[in-house]
C-alpha cells in the first residue's frame, strides 16, 4: 500500500563490485576509486586502490570517516596499517598523510563532504 507516494517496503540494493568500473583519481596518480553508495548527502562509501608508493596528502573532512584495510599495507599518520586494520577519524581532525607501502585496497565510509587537501 502506498502512502503519499512512498513505498511501504523498501528494497535492498545489491552491487557486484567485481563488475564495476574503477575511476582513476587524476589528483592522486596511482589511486583508483570504486563508488559503492552515498549514505548521506555528499558522503561516500567506496573502495580505494593505491599502487605502492602512492601518496594522498594531509587533509581534513568536515565529517566522520571510517576506513578498513582489505589488503596490503598503508601508512597513515605515521602508523603502518595492514589488512584487517580499521580506523576512525572524527570530523575536522587531521587525516593522513596516507602512503601505500605495498599495493593496498581500503574501504572508506565518509559521512559528509570530502573537505580540503593540502598540497
Amino acid at each position: 500500500m502506498n502512502h503519499k507516494g512512498h513505498k511501504e517496503h523498501k528494497e535492498r540494493v545489491f552491487i557486484d563490485a567485481n563488475n564495476q568500473k574503477w575511476q582513476e583519481l587524476e589528483e592522486f596518480p596511482g589511486a583508483e576509486l570504486l563508488p559503492l553508495a552515498v549514505p548521506v548527502p555528499q558522503g561516500s562509501i567506496h573502495r580505494l586502490k593505491m599502487a605502492a608508493g602512492t601518496v594522498i596528502p594531509v587533509h581534513y573532512h568536515p565529517s566522520d570517516e571510517y576506513v578498513y584495510v582489505i589488503n596490503g599495507i598503508i601508512e597513515t599518520g605515521g602508523r603502518e596499517c595492514k589488512a584487517g586494520t580499521f580506523w576512525f577519524t572524527p570530523a575536522n581532525a587531521k587525516n593522513g598523510l596516507h602512503k601505500a607501502i605495498t599495493d593496498v585496497e581500503i574501504i572508506t565510509i565518509r559521512l559528509g563532504a570530502i573537505g580540503v587537501f593540502e598540497e
